[in-house]
C-alpha cells in the first residue's frame, strides 16, 4: 500500500519511488541508483529532447568531468554562486595535486576554455554544442530525482556574433525544445517566464525558465535557458574577427534539463495507486496480461503483443500465471503503464478481451480482432487527458492577488499571480523568509519579457521543490 497523497505527500512520493522500483539511495549520501524502469524513462526523455536539440542546429560533444579550480575562479559571479556546492579533489594517484580539481557542477568554464581555441572568425559562429553528462552539486537536503548530489542532464553551450542572435536562440531552446517536450511528451503544462535577478543562474544576464505545478500545488523548475551576455567571453577571451576585420567578444547562452524531470513526472501525474505515465513517454505503453493459460489464451495473448508491436506500440506480455492476477494488476498500475489488455479464456470464448486505461481506471470489453486500433485510440486519449487534468489543476490552484501578504497565503496550496511592482526586491525578500519564491516574471499576455524592468510585469509566486 502507498501512503495516500492527502495524508503525507512526501511519504507518498518516497513510496512510489521505492515500490515502483525507480531508484535507491546510493552508498554516498545524496547519490542515487537509477533502476532499469526509471532509466528506460530517462532514455526516452534523452531521445525526445536530443532530437529537438539537434533540430535547432546544436551538435553533441563531451568534455571532462574534472575541471581545474582556477577555471571557475575566472568568472567571479559564477564561482561565488557554485562555491557552496562544489566537490573538490585534492589528491590523485596517492599524491597531493599541484592544483585542486573540481568535479563538474556545470561546464561553462571548461567548455569556454575550448571555445576560445575554436572560435577565430565570424565564419565559426554560431557555435552550438550540447553535452549529455553527469554533474555533482553537493546537496544538503537530498531527495531522489529532485535534489541529489550527482544527477544526469544535458547542458547546451553556444557562442554567437550578436546579442540578438544569442537571445533568440535562448528563447528558441526554451520554446522548441523544453516547452514542446514537456507539454507534448510529458503532458506537463509549464509556465514560461524570466527569472528575477535573485533567482537567475550565476554568471547569466538573463534566465528563462519552465515551471510546472506538481500534484501538491508546489512548483518544480523543469528546464532553464540562460543568456550569458559576454561575461564568460571576457573571462576566457573568446573573440572573433568580424566581417570588417575588427575583434569582438562573442555573446553566449547555456541551457539544461536533468533527471529532475523524472521527479516531476511522478508528482505531476501520480495518484494513490502509483505512477500514471503519459503514453508518449512510457517505456511500456501496453501490457497484455494473461489471466489464465487455458483455451488458447496464452497463444492469443502472445499474438496480440506481436500485433501491437507491428502497429508501432511498445507492448509487453505478462504471462506469469504463477503470480496471482490481482497482484500483477496492482503492480502494473503502480508502474503507471497507460493501458492493460487482459486476456482470459472466458472472454476469449466470447471473442473479446478487456481494455483498462490507467489514467481513468475505465474497463471496456472490446472485440479481440480490434485490439490494435482500440489501443492506439486509448493511448491518444490518455495522453490528452493527462495534459488536460494537469492544466485544470494549474488553473484551479492559481490565484490572482494584490499584495505580498495575499500571495503568501495563496502559496500554501498553489501559485499566486500579482503585479511585479507590488513585490519588488523588498517583497521578494519577505517571501523568501516564508520559503516562497518568485518562480518567474511574465507579461500579462503570457509572453516573455525582454527585460526584468518592463512595466506591468506579472510575478508568479509559489513554494517550490
Amino acid at each position: 500500500m502507498l501512503t495516500p497523497q492527502n495524508e503525507d505527500y512526501p511519504r507518498w512520493y518516497q513510496d512510489v519511488v521505492a515500490k515502483a522500483e525507480l531508484a535507491d539511495n546510493g552508498p554516498v549520501r545524496g547519490t542515487m541508483v537509477i533502476r532499469p524502469y526509471a532509466y528506460a524513462m530517462w532514455e526516452r526523455m534523452q531521445a525526445e529532447v536530443d532530437a529537438r536539440i539537434k533540430a535547432t542546429g546544436a551538435r553533441n560533444a563531451y568534455f571532462p568531468l574534472f575541471i581545474p579550480e582556477s577555471y571557475l575562479r575566472r568568472e567571479a559571479e559564477h564561482v561565488e554562486g557554485f562555491s557552496p556546492e562544489l566537490a573538490v579533489v585534492t589528491h590523485g594517484g596517492g599524491k597531493e595535486l599541484d592544483e585542486p580539481v573540481v568535479v563538474r557542477p556545470t561546464s561553462e568554464t571548461v567548455i569556454n576554455s575550448y571555445f576560445a581555441k575554436w572560435v577565430q572568425s565570424y565564419r565559426d559562429l554560431p557555435l552550438l554544442i550540447n553535452q549529455w553528462a553527469n554533474v555533482v552539486r553537493w546537496e544538503l537536503r537530498p531527495r531522489l530525482f529532485l535534489r541529489t548530489s550527482e544527477f544526469l542532464w544535458q547542458e547546451g553551450h553556444t557562442a554567437h556574433a550578436t546579442a540578438a542572435d544569442a537571445a533568440a536562440y535562448a528563447e528558441r531552446i526554451l520554446r522548441d525544445v523544453y516547452e514542446d517536450f514537456m507539454v507534448n511528451v510529458l503532458a506537463i503544462p509549464v509556465l514560461t517566464g524570466r527569472k528575477t535577478a535573485r533567482e537567475r543562474f550565476a554568471g547569466a544576464v538573463n534566465t528563462l525558465t519552465c515551471e510546472g505545478m506538481m500534484g501538491d500545488g508546489k512548483a518544480l523548475q523543469l528546464g532553464t535557458s540562460h543568456e550569458l551576455g559576454q561575461n564568460f567571453a571576457r573571462a576566457f577571451d573568446i573573440t572573433f574577427s568580424d566581417e570588417d576585420g575588427g575583434q569582438s567578444h562573442v555573446w553566449q547562452t547555456s541551457w539544461g534539463a536533468s533527471t529532475r524531470m523524472l521527479g516531476g513526472l511522478i508528482m505531476a501525474h501520480g495518484d494513490d495507486a502509483g505512477l500514471r505515465l503519459p503514453p508518449q513517454l512510457a517505456p511500456i505503453q501496453v501490457v497484455v496480461l494473461l489471466v489464465r493459460a487455458e483455451g488458447g489464451a496464452g497463444e492469443r495473448a502472445a499474438g496480440l503483443v506481436a500485433e501491437l508491436t507491428a502497429a508501432g506500440v511498445r507492448a509487453e506480455l505478462d504471462d506469469r500465471v504463477d503470480v496471482s492476477f490481482g497482484r500483477r494488476s496492482v503492480d502494473w498500475e503502480l508502474k503507471g503503464v497507460p493501458v492493460r489488455v487482459e486476456v482470459g479464456p472466458r472472454d476469449l470464448a466470447k471473442g473479446s478481451v478487456t481494455l483498462v486505461r490507467r489514467d481513468t481506471g475505465d474497463k471496456t470489453g472490446i472485440p479481440a480482432g480490434e485490439v490494435a486500433p482500440r489501443v492506439t485510440a486509448a493511448l491518444t486519449e490518455a495522453q490528452a487527458a493527462l495534459l488536460d487534468g494537469a492544466r485544470r489543476r494549474q488553473e484551479e490552484r492559481t490565484v490572482d492577488v494584490s499584495t505580498v501578504e495575499e500571495a503568501t497565503e495563496a502559496a500554501r496550496s498553489g501559485f499566486a499571480r500579482l503585479s511585479w511592482s507590488a513585490v519588488g526586491e523588498e517583497g521578494e525578500t519577505r517571501l523568501a523568509e516564508q520559503g516562497i519564491t518568485v518562480r518567474c516574471l511574465r507579461r500579462a499576455d503570457g509572453s516573455l519579457p525582454v527585460t526584468g524592468d518592463e512595466a506591468d510585469l506579472v510575478a508568479v509566486v509559489g513554494r517550490a521543490y
